[in-house]
């Protein structure tokens, strides 16, 4: 396959990977508010939870639409590999929330308020979909092998 041909494809596959994750995102940043604004929830503990509310909407939008054209492994093994990739995700996103909020606090000199949290959430929640991407292109939602 060409260049061209294999860059449009993998255009298609990023932007259907980028509406899923819209929406799995607007669906972690509620979850995320009302753990933390709502019911004073700790951040870190509602990053976790509301990723992994949101990991429901990703699997499914992911699967059945972004990688559908995929080999299937057998729903097992691909729901095992999608959850460990997650997990280290979701670790990966509570540990740049922690460190981003203990940095903002230790810039303003107080507990930062909303804004700035959810600023570092959405920091925290770009790269790692980025890494997301990468993972569930390769490894999770992998293409046949050529015959």
């Amino acid at each position: 396959m060409d260049l061209p041909t294999r860059l449009r494809r993998l255009a298609g596959v990023g932007s259907r990977f980028l509406v899923v994750g819209a929406l799995s995102t607007l669906i972690e940043v509620g979850v995320f508010n009302l753990l933390v604004f709502v019911w004073g929830w700790d951040v870190v503990a509602a990053k976790i939870v509301a990723s992994l509310v949101a990991l429901v909407n990703a699997y499914i939008g992911n699967r059945e639409w972004t990688f559908r054209h995929r080999d299937r492994r057998g729903r097992t093994a691909e729901v095992v590999l999608f959850l460990a990739t997650n997990a280290v995700c979701t670790a990966l996103g509570a540990v740049l929330v922690w460190v981003g909020v203990e940095g903002v606090e230790a810039i303003l000199g107080r507990e930062p308020g909303a804004v700035a949290v959810n600023l570092v959430n959405l920091t925290s929640i770009v790269i790692v979909v980025l890494l997301r991407f990468v993972l569930y292109h390769g490894i999770v939602f992998r293409a046949s092998p050529k015959p």
